[in-house]
């Protein structure tokens, strides 16, 4: 054994997940999942959706700041080597199909996010995404609510769970805008704390602090308005019935339309349920030019923040220009089955979880 390989082996602990007994433990969950997903598919089907499998290698991972990509290379018969990343949502190829012309398309499968794990985390996941073309944003409030039920009834499911905390997957869920919930849950005024006068960063962070939430002088106002939503506002979200958060200041939804009525915020809400999020939706952008400028914004924080950014995919721009006004929604199917099922641990719900590593919790 190399130096090298013995350093890599002791980083690592033995998985437990291939123990008979471990797996009897799990396996419950496990075939829930596979029930979860027949009717997932059942659901887009009678839909009308077209399901579409993505390609995992793509030439960007992604352009939003905290998010990060596994990179790889493909390295050609000459040896010529060219970066890839193993993408972290099907958008962007989702979203030059609906260029080519498929007007409703959902995707079920793996993408990969680095830096990434905890009881509702793991690097290697399923999301669940889905898109109409020619079809106003609010569809997608309507399609969620249905979801919900419809994989609840599958299952034989009548509450979903997650830390004592339950929700009636037969409710339609309850629309919040994110300047309510905050004013609710954090006593903090939103409106009056906006970016766009130049003293919104301050505002914040003193109405953060108020309300208990620690400042520090690094902070942006992105970073503050995360706390608070995070510390403050999520932990409330999806008690009873599922909450749809709506209209998310504009600066927060870097892929999204404006509203047309007030454009300080975003044709963007995340659903909750339970206090954990499950999905994001938005009004999709199709406006190339102003897509880049956001996305060169996104990548000129990750590289304050990180020191690294990640490259604008060429080809996803030019697909943006052609394609017809749609909405979309990213779903994180893992965490949908850990509600349906009561799992604590996201772990417990995917079939080959990676082994411990040092670094893991």
């Amino acid at each position: 054994m190399t130096a090298a390989s013995s350093g890599l082996a002791s980083s690592r602990s033995a998985s437990p997940w291939w123990r008979p007994d471990i797996h009897a433990d799990r396996r419950s969950f496990l075939l829930s999942r596979v029930k979860a997903m027949a009717a997932v598919r059942a659901f887009f089907a009678a839909e009308g959706f077209l399901e579409v499998d993505t390609a995992i290698l793509q030439v960007s991972p992604g352009n939003e700041a905290h998010i990060a990509g596994f990179a790889t290379e493909f390295c050609a018969p000459d040896g010529t080597k060219t970066p890839f990343y193993l993408q972290s949502s099907p958008e962007f190829a989702c979203k030059k199909l609906l260029a080519s012309g498929e007007p409703r398309i959902f995707s079920l499968g793996h993408c990969f996010r680095n830096l990434e794990r905890g009881p509702l985390h793991h690097p290697e996941f399923t999301m669940l995404e889905w898109y109409r073309a020619y079809e106003p944003y609010e569809t997608l409030g309507r399609d969620c609510g249905a979801l919900l039920s419809a994989v609840a009834r599958a299952l034989g499911v009548k509450s979903l769970t997650f830390r004592g905390v339950s929700a009636d997957p037969f409710l339609e869920p309850e629309r919040v805008s994110v300047a309510a919930a905050f004013e609710r849950y954090a006593g903090i005024d939103l409106l009056a704390c906006l970016p766009g006068d130049g003293n919104g960063r301050e505002r914040l962070a003193a109405a953060a602090g108020k309300a208990g939430v620690r400042v520090t002088e690094d902070d942006t106002w992105s970073d503050l308005f995360s706390k608070v939503l995070s510390q403050l506002v999520e932990p409330h979200l999806g008690h009873g019935r599922a909450v749809r958060l709506d209209q998310y200041p504009a600066c927060e939804a870097a892929l999204a339309r404006l509203q047309p009525d007030d454009p300080r915020f975003a044709q963007r809400f995340e659903l909750y349920a339970c206090g954990v999020e499950l999905a994001n939706g938005f009004g999709e952008l199709t406006d190339p030019v102003e897509q880049r400028r956001r996305f060169e914004l996104e990548m000129a924080e990750r590289q304050a923040l990180y020191g690294t950014s990640y490259p604008i995919d060429e080809d996803f721009l030019s697909a943006l220009a052609i394609m017809p006004q749609a909405c979309g929604i990213a779903l994180g199917f893992d965490r949908l089955v850990m509600l349906m099922t009561g799992a604590a641990h996201i772990e417990q719900v995917i079939w080959t979880p990676l082994a411990p590593t040092d670094g893991a919790p």
